[in-house]
C-alpha cells in the first residue's frame, strides 16, 4: 500500500490541477502565456501541474474594503440598510 499511495497523490494532484486550470477565468491566468496553453502543460503529469500552481493559477482576490467596523462589507437585510429605510 506505500508504495501506491505516491502514485495515487501524483494523480489526484494532476486531476485537480487540471480541473483547476479548466474552471479557471481566462483573464486572470497569470504566467503570460494562455489558459488554453496552461492547460496543455498541465496534461504533463507532475511537472506541468507544479509549473500550472506556481506560475499560471490566479492570485486569490483581494478581500473587500473594510467599512471602518472591523469587518468587510456584506449584505444586510432590508430593514437593516439605511438607504432602503430612507426611501420608505
Amino acid at each position: 500500500m506505500i508504495r501506491v499511495l505516491p502514485i495515487i497523490l501524483i494523480v489526484a494532484l494532476w486531476l485537480y490541477g487540471m480541473v483547476d486550470c479548466a474552471m479557471s477565468d481566462r483573464r486572470a491566468v497569470r504566467g503570460g502565456i494562455s489558459k488554453t496553453s496552461w492547460f496543455l502543460v498541465s496534461l504533463l503529469p507532475a511537472v506541468g501541474t507544479a509549473l500550472w500552481f506556481i506560475f499560471g493559477r490566479p492570485r486569490k482576490a483581494t478581500p473587500p474594503p473594510s467599512t471602518g467596523r472591523g469587518r468587510g462589507r456584506r449584505p444586510i437585510a432590508p430593514d437593516d440598510d439605511p438607504d432602503f429605510l430612507r426611501g420608505l
